[in-house]
């Protein structure tokens, strides 16, 4: 693991990043960081993102769309992504009780990590759905 020199922009993208829970992407980071430092700039984030992943101290995940979305918690967890909004989400423990187990594969090797992504639609997307589905039906 490199030794990392302390950088304040790096602090502050880490502190932003942990207060989250929408798994932002660069950009998103960006306009946040900027209102507390107008003078960062947008390949300082991208730059301390891509240290920061690299060192394992956030993951790296992609959207619905392919667009890199940033997490702080780097242990192994699960994602929803909704298909109309493109959120993306943790999954609640209690979804994914005995999902670890589908992972154990002794017989070809050792899993020592692992990335799930659900996809579908969120409440409040589906409740859109099927909304606009009732009106249709009138």
């Amino acid at each position: 693991m490199k030794d990392l020199k302390y950088s304040r922009q790096r602090e502050a993208i880490l502190d932003n990043l942990k207060s989250r829970v929408d798994h932002p992407t660069a950009d998103m980071l960006f306009q946040s960081l900027r209102k507390d430092d107008p003078k960062i700039s947008l390949g300082t984030v991208y730059r301390n993102l891509g240290l920061l992943t690299e060192i394992g101290k956030i993951r790296k995940l992609s959207d619905i769309n392919g667009i890199e979305r940033y997490d702080y918690n780097t242990t192994d967890h699960y994602h929803f992504a909704c298909k109309a909004c493109s959120k993306l989400m943790d999954l609640p423990a209690a979804t994914i009780v005995g999902l670890d187990n589908m992972f154990k594969h002794e017989d070809i090797g050792i899993v020592e990590s692992h990335s799930l992504i659900l996809y579908g639609y969120c409440k409040e997307c589906y409740q859109k759905m099927l909304y606009i589905d009732s009106k249709k039906a009138v």
